[in-house]
Parts: C-alpha cells; sequence; structure tokens
C-alpha cells in the first residue's frame, strides 16, 4: 500500500542541516533593509540600525536582513524580515518598485568586494524602507537606535557593524540624498 504523503505546510523553509549543505555549494538570495523615518516632504530624519548578540558573543550593529524563501516574493520577503525583526507594529511603507538601490555579495572568504558572511556565499538586494508605526525589536535584535543621517554615516557607526554594513548603509543614505 502506497504512503500517503502530507504536503509540507512551509515548503519554502530548509532544515539546519540542508541548510549548511547548501551554503556549502550555492550561494542564496537576501534581502537587507534600512528602516527610516521620513518627513512630510520624504526627507530621512532618521535611520534606525538593529544591536545583536552574534554567534561569537559579540555585540555588533546591522540591518533589517534574512532569506528569501522559495516561492516567496521579494516584496513579501522585505515586508516579512521588518516584521520579524521590527515588530508588528512598525508600519513598513514599501517601495513601489522591488529594484534595490544596491545588490551587495558577501563572501565567506578575502573577496574583491567589501562584504563578508563567514557562513556562507550571498548575494543581498538592498532597500531603503520608511517606517511610520512603533518599532519594537524582536527575533535575535537587542534594539533598534534611531540615529540621525549625519551620526549613521560616521566611521565609529560603521566600524560597529558586521560583515561591510557600514559601507551598505552609507550607500543607502547616499540613495536617497542625505549623505552629509
Amino acid at each position: 500500500m502506497a504512503t500517503v504523503r502530507t504536503p509540507d505546510p512551509n515548503p519554502g523553509w530548509l532544515s539546519d542541516e540542508e541548510l549548511e549543505q547548501i551554503r556549502q555549494r550555492l550561494p542564496l538570495v537576501y534581502i537587507e533593509a534600512v528602516p527610516v523615518r521620513v518627513d512630510g516632504m520624504g526627507t530621512v530624519t532618521d535611520v534606525g540600525v538593529l544591536l545583536r548578540a552574534t554567534d561569537s558573543g559579540s555585540i555588533t550593529r546591522t540591518l533589517v536582513s534574512g532569506r528569501v524563501m522559495y516561492g516567496e516574493t521579494l516584496r513579501d520577503a522585505l515586508f516579512r524580515h521588518l516584521e520579524k525583526d521590527l515588530g508588528p507594529m512598525a508600519f513598513p511603507q514599501l517601495p513601489a518598485s522591488p529594484v534595490p538601490f544596491s545588490v551587495a555579495e558577501y563572501f565567506p572568504f578575502p573577496s574583491p568586494t567589501r562584504f563578508s558572511d563567514d557562513r556562507q556565499h550571498a548575494v543581498s538586494l538592498a532597500y531603503v524602507v520608511p517606517v511610520t508605526g512603533t518599532c519594537d525589536p524582536r527575533q535575535d535584535a537587542l534594539e533598534l537606535t534611531w540615529l540621525s543621517p549625519a551620526e549613521a554615516a560616521t566611521d565609529r557607526v560603521s566600524d560597529e557593524m558586521e560583515g561591510g554594513r557600514g559601507a551598505l548603509l552609507r550607500s543607502a543614505l547616499a540613495s536617497v540624498g542625505v549623505l552629509p
């Protein structure tokens, strides 16, 4: 008699073992988001940077980020990770176009790019996303710090960010015309 299998209710997820195997063989697609507050004219007034503890126990600054699941649109992935990291009341205003301000390529070894990720080769699509609600960091985010664009562009903040994300943050600020 044939065994009837129940379909996986969430086929986009990988087990830890599957993810580790895939990370050794293929680049993975990620989204990254720079949460911002804007004034009535759409000018960025504040930039949100997350504080996280790494697997090694150090504390670093980072951006909203995460994998795009199989069958998931970029918009859905962006919304899911913004809600996961900033909470359900952040009310992100997703861009009308899924075109990112930058594409970052992370490598687990020395590379010509300024981005690194010890776990994998990853291609990340990066967005600037205004949020209008209350942000309450969740998951592995310890806090969300709101900085002025000038503060966010400093070497001090860049040095606190992991994997070269300080350069990505500066690119985000340049893309919206507020790089000091």
